[in-house]
């Protein structure tokens, strides 16, 4: 395990994709980018932006009041081709921050006016998110009282408590001023205390989790709205308008009906509902806004689309509307209120991370106003040989580990040579120079068309044991396809 020293103390870097056992505002950016290494090979220069980008968001919490509003977030724009990691590298970042994520793609939003999505659906997907990871969080707070609450649900459906328990009578002799009475008063029916013995049995097996399988009858609530609902409008605002239709459809009360479940069936329905009600939503929607306006993430893809080339012709045709998104996408970036169902959101210090291939427009293609919103720029090499063998090997969800893993639930222990390894990176890499560069992506349909012929056999054709894959039966099954330009134009 590698230490880092950071203001005398030593921080271990070897943590999990969510941060591990340190939180996100004590990760330094050595830290960060160690952390993104055991997923994503290479790109050092865009992991260090990432990971400057994240630290400064702790560096503005600590900073006084009179100027920590006047800091802005230093948005990133990611140019290079696909398959490299730009993606990836933004979504592990979110992970690691634990902050609300969306990633959108900027050739689906429309200038106002036009049919399609308006950019400010953005911030409300980006709030929609954080509502929902914020209600995840404070489940988990009160998942342990919900579960005694469930518990007594249950008990009270599989042995219902008689009516006129010892405890009321005991509250009733107190009422009627016998104190003393209270001390050594018996139960008037006997029933009442086979009752309360029979229930902490009961509770007892039920804990013990002999139970499970036992079916009971329980109401079970219902939708009120029947599905749903949907409202489809040429402005990107009918989206909101139909998601307060939709609470408020879900607001009216909902029928409940008889079913027979399992109690473990039971336990699950019960939990939810048990949770909700301990909830409070307005401390989660108001937590949930706070959280998307200090360290919120957007990530906007294939923003190339929008940018009009200066030659060619490009910037003529139908796509009439590109400039315009490109105008809509400045007050969001620099700065400004949205309107969400949840109330008014301030985008002054999201973080905005763009990305795209450029291949026929260039970043200045882009207007010089939207360019200023993005004054970090970071160029993503493509991948080499090398990278795949990496890519293959050393990340935690490598593919080579994927399919082992896949091929394990069969019995079936699949083993690679080195040798195999390095030539399927050879032959991802030559597939990709000669046909279309799409980076790691290409790994992933090269594995499936090498063990194609093993998957479909197993398990009828295939008894369990070590299968191993070596060099040669790699370049038997994979050299057509990198010589013959026209067959791997089939394996995209």
């Amino acid at each position: 395990m590698t230490l880092k020293k950071e203001s005398s103390v030593f921080l271990p870097i070897d943590a999990d994709a969510q941060g591990g056992t340190l939180g996100a505002e004590h990760l330094t950016p050595h830290q960060i980018v160690a952390l993104l290494d055991k997923y994503i090979i290479g790109q050092k220069e865009a992991k260090k932006s990432v990971a400057i980008a994240l630290r400064n968001r702790l560096r503005r919490q600590n900073v006084g009041e009179e100027l920590r509003d006047e800091i802005m977030p230093n948005n990133i724009i990611m140019i290079g081709p696909t398959g490299v990691g730009k993606t990836e590298i933004a979504r592990r970042l979110a992970k690691l921050a634990k902050a609300p994520f969306v990633k959108v793609e900027a050739s689906k939003f429309t200038e106002v006016g036009y049919v399609g999505r308006d950019v400010e659906s953005m911030i409300r997907d980006l709030v929609d998110q954080s509502v929902a990871m914020v209600r995840s969080e404070k489940s988990e707070e009160v998942r342990e009282k919900a579960a005694a609450h469930v518990e007594e649900r249950i008990i009270d459906i599989l042995l219902p408590p008689v009516a006129g328990s010892a405890e009321d009578d005991i509250q009733e002799a107190l009422i009627e001023g016998d104190e003393g009475s209270s001390s050594s008063f018996e139960p008037k029916d006997e029933s009442l205390e086979v009752n309360r013995r029979s229930r902490e049995k009961m509770l007892q097996r039920l804990r013990e989790g002999k139970l499970e399988d036992r079916q009971i009858e329980m109401d079970v609530s219902g939708d009120s709205s029947g599905g749903m609902m949907q409202i489809f409008g040429p402005m990107g605002q009918m989206e909101e308008i139909g998601g307060i239709m939709q609470d408020l459809m879900n607001g009216l009360p909902r029928k409940s009906k008889k079913r027979r479940v399992t109690i473990a069936d039971a336990r699950r329905i019960l939990e939810q509902e048990e949770v909700q009600k301990l909830i409070d939503m307005d401390t989660v929607v108001k937590e949930a806004i706070i959280k998307v306006e200090q360290s919120g993430i957007v990530f906007i893809d294939e923003i190339d689309k929008i940018a009009a080339p200066t030659t060619g012709g490009g910037a003529k045709g139908p796509d009439v509307s590109r400039e315009g998104v490109q105008r809509d996408l400045l007050p969001i970036v620099e700065g400004s209120n949205v309107a969400t169902k949840h109330g008014m959101v301030k985008t002054d210090h999201v973080l905005f991370i763009a990305s795209g291939a450029f291949h026929v427009a260039k970043p200045s293609d882009l207007i010089p106003e939207l360019q200023g919103r993005f004054p970090i720029r970071v160029e993503l090499k493509s991948l080499t040989e090398e990278d795949f063998y990496l890519i293959l090997t050393q990340p935690r969800n490598a593919l080579i580990k994927q399919y082992r893993a896949l091929m394990g639930t069969e019995g079936v222990d699949l083993q690679f040579t080195d040798g195999s390894i390095r030539e399927i990176a050879r032959t991802a890499a030559v597939v990709n120079e000669s046909v279309e560069n799409i980076g790691a992506r290409r790994l992933h349909t090269i594995m499936t068309n090498l063990l194609e012929e093993l998957m479909f056999d197993i398990p009828e054709n295939m008894s369990k044991g070590k299968v191993l894959i070596d060099e040669e039966m790699v370049k038997a099954k994979l050299n057509h396809v990198a010589s013959d330009r026209d067959l791997s134009q089939y394996i995209l």
